[in-house]
């Protein structure tokens, strides 16, 4: 018999001669801003809302209803796409596909919910020019190509009016599937063949309203029927094949009030699943993202046998894991939560995968679908705001997502395309994370950081009145990559969670505790006030403001907070009323006199348009550091920066009277760490911290996800 220890021996030797298989992961490697495809109408709201890629893979199109038209893409270096301009299309555009050189694209051209109307167009990209039109006969949604390119589906919605009958349906008329023929690149119009779809849902059968599509190999179509929580497969001839319910789910461990507080244990039973997205795996499996509708949101997906049999559902699996990246939509728990809304399928390197887009949660979720049965999450990528549509380019190893929501009104960013890539390397994204916790630790809006002053890379945060039902300290776990959330410790008064709290700031006490800056609102009765906290989170001690501060406040309150002995310092974010122009007051308040004082920091001159602000201030060696920054986003951002004040000049003056000017000192141009993860300029960068090692962290404030991204970007800027 061999022997067994020379056999082992030899076994880990051939293991260790071997090479190492490298890591692959999808990383963002370019985000497009819509208004870049129209220069005259740059300044109005724009949507990327639904996206494919031409045959070649060089050019993406999306529609954008906003502008009445679909934007193309020039992605041939897809680290530096180019903007090949909008093509008019004389309605609201849904969905476009290529086939060939052409694309043809689903247009709503409708009256009412009670007079749909739409058309095919096809556009012949080389001219930039509608070259046809068909009557379609109502008003479409998605659109999908056959593999090899002899027609197009279309869903033929007819939509109902959400402001009528609670938005339940029926609501006539009905929607059908049309399947045009394609001919030669162009459409035969006279051809098509509607496809009714009435009598088969249990749900309002007189009434279906068809979502999404798509077609496989065989010329097969499958199609949600979301508001009649059904799906429908149509054969090669045309002809309904089969068709079966959703049914019903179950979702354990979610979050289910919006209360300003992220508590996941909630469990929402028999939710109709209502699929919006669906996509074939293979010739017996479809996969769907059920966003629910009307019935509320299942916050999952699914796949299925094609007979209707259940395979696989997510539960609540991949809403806890956005949660456990910063971000959930707390704004959304009374609804539908991340919203899951449309899915991708496709091979990469041989292994099958599947792309689920959260619209509320702006995140992209990979899985490997090796076995349909059980999906693995593989990564969780980062998106812009909303997004809607996805595509896969394998043979470039690429795939695309188009982001509809467009903040520009609002002074925030506009709708993109952001464009990843499958290549070796670690992933870029997440870089803070809660995962493995247990209770899981919902966190965002990451407002305020301080370091632990004996253990190196570790850090404590506060969020921001997002979560003000439940302020929060978070500690923070920096040796790890990504970064880990490690506890939660809430803020309470009375037992029971404080109540009027915007945390901005966070430092240490000296006595095992923190000391917490709160910025004020008046018109919400939020007081500027100080609170000392112990390492249980119990509020000992509340400092208000004195009489000679407050008669000049704004809500643009405290923004950090230090202690440098028994004084502490809190950075103002913007003028007060007796501030003269430009010049915003560090604050001191004694805490052994319970005297106040304060300087003058200057600040850079901001934006036409814009404002410039502090987000914090950190005690490091014989400076106070301090983030100077805009409130400008995207392109716009131009201002985000790491400054230092020497303590030596710290000398506060008496309240009533001229205020000392410090003198600042550039550290660091924040701006480029920014674009690591190849996205748009967020916002808001407020945290910085010192560990006991002496580096440096920065955190930035993701807005609880409403109206944002919901990226949190947190890394370190080496020793300071």
């Amino acid at each position: 018999m061999p022997n067994r220890l020379a056999l082992a021996s030899s076994l880990i030797a051939l293991i260790a001669a071997a090479p190492a298989v490298a890591e692959q992961n999808f990383n963002r490697i370019a985000s497009f801003a819509t208004p870049l495809n129209n220069a005259e109408r740059a300044a109005d709201p724009s949507s990327a809302e639904i996206i494919a890629a031409s045959e070649d893979g060089m050019t993406l199109v999306y529609t954008d209803s906003p502008h009445g038209a679909v934007g193309l893409i020039d992605i041939t270096d897809p680290a530096a796409p180019r903007p090949l301009g909008n093509i008019a299309v004389t309605g609201e555009p849904t969905t476009a596909v290529f086939i060939g050189a052409r694309i043809f694209a689903g247009v709503d051209t409708s009256e009412s919910f009670t007079a749909p109307s739409g058309k095919l167009v096809t556009i012949d990209p080389a001219s930039r020019a509608v070259i046809a039109e068909c009557d379609i006969g109502g008003q479409p949604d998605a659109v999908a190509r056959a593999k090899d390119g002899s027609f197009v589906a279309i869903a033929i919605e007819n939509q109902r009016d959400e402001d009528v009958n609670d938005a339940a349906i029926p609501q006539m008329p009905a929607g059908f599937v049309v399947r045009v023929p394609v001919v030669d690149g162009a459409a035969d119009c006279a051809g098509q063949l509607r496809i009714d779809l009435t009598g088969l849902a249990a749900v309002a059968p007189e009434d279906p309203e068809p979502e999404y599509l798509d077609v496989n190999e065989q010329g097969e179509i499958v199609v949600t029927l979301q508001e009649n929580n059904h799906i429908v497969i149509i054969g090669a001839d045309g002809t309904v094949a089969g068709h079966f319910p959703a049914g019903e789910v179950e979702v354990a461990g979610v979050d289910t009030r919006r209360d300003g507080a992220l508590n996941f244990t909630a469990t929402r039973s028999a939710v109709p699943r209502e699929p919006d997205g669906i996509k074939w795996v293979d010739a017996e499996h479809v996969a769907m993202t059920n966003e629910g509708d009307w019935k509320g949101g299942s916050r999952t997906w699914s796949i299925f046998r094609r007979d209707g049999t259940l395979v696989w559902d997510s539960g609540a699996s991949l809403e806890r894991a956005i949660a456990a990246i910063g971000h959930y939509p707390e704004h959304r728990s009374h609804t539908k939560g991340v919203e899951l809304e449309s899915v991708e399928i496709a091979t990469f390197g041989g292994t099958p995968m599947a792309f689920v887009a959260s619209e509320r949660g702006s995140i992209v979720a990979v899985y490997d679908l090796s076995d349909p049965s059980a999906p693995v999450l593989r990564q969780l990528l980062p998106s812009g705001v909303s997004p809607e549509g996805i595509v896969a380019i394998p043979a470039r190893n690429l795939i695309a997502t188009a982001n509809e929501v467009d903040l520009r009104e609002d002074g925030l960013a506009p709708a993109h395309v952001m464009i990843y890539a499958l290549a070796e390397g670690p992933a870029a994204y997440p870089m803070l994370t809660s995962e493995g916790s247990d209770p899981l630790i919902g966190w965002g809006a990451m407002s305020g950081l301080v370091a632990d002053p004996e253990v190196a890379g570790m850090l404590y945060a506060v969020s921001d009145s997002i979560y003000g039902a439940e302020p929060a300290i978070y500690t923070i776990d920096a040796t790890r990559t990504p970064a880990r959330i490690v506890a939660k410790t809430v803020v309470t008064r009375g037992a029971h969670p404080a109540q009027k709290l915007d945390l901005e700031g966070i430092t240490t006490d000296g006595k095992g505790g923190f000391w917490l800056a709160s910025e004020g609102r008046s018109d919400r009765l939020i007081p500027h006030a100080l609170y000392q906290v112990n390492a249980k989170g119990e509020i000992r001690a509340e400092v208000a403001l004195p009489p000679e501060l407050l008669v000049n406040e704004i809500r643009f309150g405290f923004e950090g907070i230090a202690r440098v002995g028994d004084t502490l310092w809190m950075a103002v974010q913007r003028e007060w009323k007796d501030d003269p122009k430009g010049m915003v007051k560090l604050l001191a308040y004694d805490t052994a006199a319970k005297s106040w004082g304060a300087v003058h920091y200057p600040l850079e001159a901001p934006a036409e348009g814009g404002w410039m602000g502090l987000s914090e201030i950190t005690l490091h060696g014989d400076h106070l550091y301090i983030i100077e920054r805009d409130n400008q986003i995207a392109d716009r951002a131009a201002v985000k920066r790491l400054y230092r004040v020497a303590l030596s000049e710290m000398v506060p003056a008496a309240l009533g009277g001229p205020l000392p000017v410090v003198r600042k000192e550039m550290v660091r141009d924040l701006l480029p760490d920014l674009g690591v993860t190849r996205g748009f300029a967020v916002d808001k960068i407020e945290g910085f911290a010192v560990d006991a090692a002496g580096t440096g962290w920065v955190v930035t404030d993701n807005d609880g996800v409403d109206d944002s991204s919901g990226e949190t970007l947190f890394w370190s800027v080496g020793r300071m």
